[in-house]
């Protein structure tokens, strides 16, 4: 087992180090990578996930190290990779601009406006740099035999970090728990919407055998009809999934089904919105419904009781709130639970 800092006492006080879980491991060493995505551009309604990754770091040093689910598996390294904070203040600036573009368009106002469409490109342009960005790091440290995860930042930011892992899986499903399709066709403009990421990454990576969506509970017809057309794609609402559970079958056994639809080799993008608000009360859409904390983890542990291996994952859409530190410290335990079960295989 490695550890960079002898005097580390994992049953001590948490460090605030500016790692994540103050652990006092180096990227080099490590067996597990997090990248940070300090980005928020295209929210359509709350915005405060650029937050996220900061809010979360400051939360998870108040975590306890012992993981009944995955033993010791953090000793194999959990490092923090550093945080490109020029993506933050890159986020700040075309926020403005997205913004002008949302309330133009809630307005009635013409898609076609000149000065409309310039803020829209200068927002498409830099999202796909931030993408660029994303793709350049986690191509980086799974060249050198890292698995990498993600912190958000909006659903948008994983988008590099797949087509990563694409260079380097010929095949691999992702298991998508949201409270949302994002099967959006470049929603209200924006290409890389977080409301579109799904759809982005079906339409660009051909590596993606089947997407699996479980807890969705908002979305569109259009959605709801590309879900149904497509091989690729297998959903579980989340009222299905409760109509199921009220009718006597048990989420162990729905969490096996849905598992079976997925292939050997699985990346988990994991919005935090696919839980239940109270879990979550200031994500920028939250939605009535959801997953409880352990349901989610019930399920991502039958994943890797199947045998399947987590190859990458995100966690998204976790936005802070002042003093009010709920979705951090939810965003911090799911962001533990998925670092433990990846390092576990």
């Amino acid at each position: 087992m490695r550890m960079e800092q002898k005097t580390f006492d994992p049953d001590g006080v948490g460090v605030a180090n500016g790692a994540y879980f103050g652990l006092p491991f180096e990227p080099d060493s490590a067996d597990l990578v997090l990248i940070s995505a300090p980005w928020d551009v295209t929210v359509s309604y709350g915005a405060g996930t650029a937050y996220g990754p900061d809010a979360i770091i400051e939360a998870s040093t108040q975590l306890d190290f012992h993981e009944p689910l995955a033993p010791e598996a953090w000793r194999r390294g959990i490092a923090t990779a550093d945080v490109d904070y020029s993506l933050l203040e890159t986020s700040q600036r075309l926020r403005a601009d997205a913004v002008r573009v949302i309330e133009h368009l809630e307005g009635g106002g013409a898609a076609d406006d000149d000065a409309i469409l310039r803020k829209l490109r200068r927002v498409n342009e830099g999202c796909a740099a931030m993408n660029a960005a994303i793709r350049s790091q986690a191509g980086r440290w799974l060249s050198a035999g890292k698995l990498v995860g993600l912190v958000g930042g909006d659903h948008s930011t994983p988008y590099g970090l797949v087509c990563a892992l694409a260079e380097r899986h010929a095949s691999f499903g992702v298991l998508h728990v949201d409270a949302h399709m994002d099967l959006r066709v470049a929603y209200e403009g924006f290409e890389f919407s977080h409301a579109s990421i799904m759809h982005n990454l079906l339409r660009d990576v051909p590596q993606i055998e089947r997407l699996v969506q479980v807890g969705v509970r908002d979305f569109c017809r259009t959605e709801a009809e590309a879900a149904e057309g497509s091989e690729r794609i297998a959903s579980f609402p989340g009222f299905d999934l409760s109509a199921a559970m009220f009718r006597g079958e048990t989420w162990d056994a729905l969490c096996r089904r849905i598992v079976e639809t997925l292939p050997r080799e699985v990346y988990v993008s994991f919005d935090i919105d696919g839980l239940s608000p109270d879990c979550c009360p200031h994500t920028g859409t939250p939605v009535p419904g959801g997953l409880s904390f352990d349901q989610a983890v019930w399920l991502l542990d039958t994943l890797v009781r199947s045998g399947r291996r987590i190859i990458g994952f995100d966690v998204v859409e976790v936005a802070p709130a002042g003093e009010e530190r709920i979705d951090a410290i939810v965003g911090a335990r799911m962001l533990w639970k998925l670092c433990s079960l990846t390092l576990k295989r």
